[in-house]
Parts: C-alpha cells; structure tokens; sequence
C-alpha cells in the first residue's frame, strides 16, 4: 500500500499542535509545501495553525489569499478567510467581496451567520444584520448559537426588546440552567416591560429612534456572548 505524503504531513502537524508544539507543526507543513506549493490541503491547515496556534493572523491570511488564488472557489478557504478578516476593518474590503462570492455559492445557515457578524461588528448595518440572522434562523431554526448571536444584536443594538425577549425565552428554554441568561431576562423584564408584559410606554419613542441608529453603549454589554465571541476567533469549524 503506498503512502500518502499529504495525509501524513497534515497528521504528523497535527501531533505536533496536539504536543504543544505549533512551531514544528508549521515547520512539518512549510517543509511539505515546498516541494508541492500548489497543494492547498496542507496550506489550509497551516493557516489554521498561524491563525489559532502561533496567534499570527497576517501569515494566516496571506495563505489562505494563495488558497483563493489557485482555488478561487474553494468554499473552505473562503470561510476561513472571513472567519479570520471579519475581526479587523483593515481587511473589510476584502472580507465582503469573499462574503458576497460566499452568499452566491453556498446560501447556507453558516454563511448568512458570517456575514450578519460582519454586518454588526465592522460595517454598524444593524438592520441588514438583523435580516441575515433570520435568514440563517429559517435554514436552521434550532442553532443555538446564531439565536444567541442574534439576541445580541437585538438588545444592544437594534433595541428590539420584544423580539430579544423571545430569543432570551428561547436561550433559556435550551440551557434552563444558565445563570447568565436568567439574569439578563430579568433585567430586560424589569427595565424595559411593564407589569403586565407589555413594553413600557416611554420606551416606544426612543425604540424607533434607536433602531435607525448606532448606540452610544451597549446596555448588555456582558449579555449572553457565545464562546465563539469571548475566544476572539473560532477554532477550526469547517
């Protein structure tokens, strides 16, 4: 049975990362990718491991851009690219021109959910943001993550209290042990809705107000926010 050399350098950096050893383990893939640099299996996991192991994003990015540039269709590559690029406006540029190619090729829950984070977190279009997450909802209605990122989106930015408190209802009826979200229900309920459920009638003037612009701060600023948001950048998804 013959060896296959790609499989085992990726699996032998992999080793290397699981050992606590992210330098060898891009030095293994460099080494194999100099003697087949057109190989974009191995240049994928060796973005992986700049981007997550070795914390250096700008050597991340730079092969994941040779990926797009031999394979200008790879999906993988894309949305690693944008998973990376989404969290610095330096790259914003080329991080929608990916998503739009993204939002073509593969209308799918995960893509809406890129692009709707990207929306929020580096353009301020909250509103579009807000259409994507249920976009992303309506392909997969039980994600609880993308409901989570979407309850953000709504308390501290759209101030959409009506529909966060269905989201924050949601959350809880999937983790009913979650202390967190308890306490950011009962915050909601207590400053934003009445006694009888409603929301409060002062609120209605500045709710409009504040759907059409970006807030000052965020009310919830220590709401829920996935692992995914408190890491910084996903691990290795795809």
């Amino acid at each position: 049975m013959t060896s296959d050399p790609v499989y085992e350098a990726i699996s032998k950096a992999r080793r290397q990362v699981n050992g606590n050893n992210p330098a060898g383990a891009a030095n293994t893939l460099e080494a194999y990718l100099a003697t087949d640099p057109h190989n974009t299996r191995p240049r994928l996991e060796l973005a992986k491991i700049a981007v997550y192991e070795l914390d250096d994003i700008g050597y991340g990015v730079m092969q994941l851009e040779i990926i797009l540039d031999l394979e200008p269709d790879n999906v993988d590559a894309m949305k690693a690219a944008v998973t990376v690029m989404s969290k610095d406006k330096k790259y914003n540029k080329r991080t929608a021109e990916i998503l739009e190619r993204l939002l073509v090729s593969e209308p799918s829950a995960d893509v809406y959910n890129l692009y709707a984070k990207f929306l929020r977190r580096q353009t301020g279009d909250f509103r579009k943001a807000g259409e994507y997450y249920e976009k992303a909802l309506q392909l997969r209605p039980d994600d609880y993550d993308i409901h989570q990122n979407y309850a953000v989106l709504l308390l501290n930015d759209l101030k959409d209290y009506v529909k966060a408190k269905a989201e924050l209802e949601y959350l809880m009826s999937v983790k009913p042990a979650d202390q967190n979200l308890r306490k950011n229900y009962e915050r909601l309920m207590k400053q934003k809705f009445d006694k009888n459920g409603n929301v409060k009638r002062s609120l209605f003037g500045r709710l409009r107000r504040a759907r059409a612009r970006a807030p000052a701060t965020d009310l919830y600023a220590d709401a829920i926010v996935s692992s995914r948001e408190r890491n910084g950048t996903q691990r290795k998804q795809d």
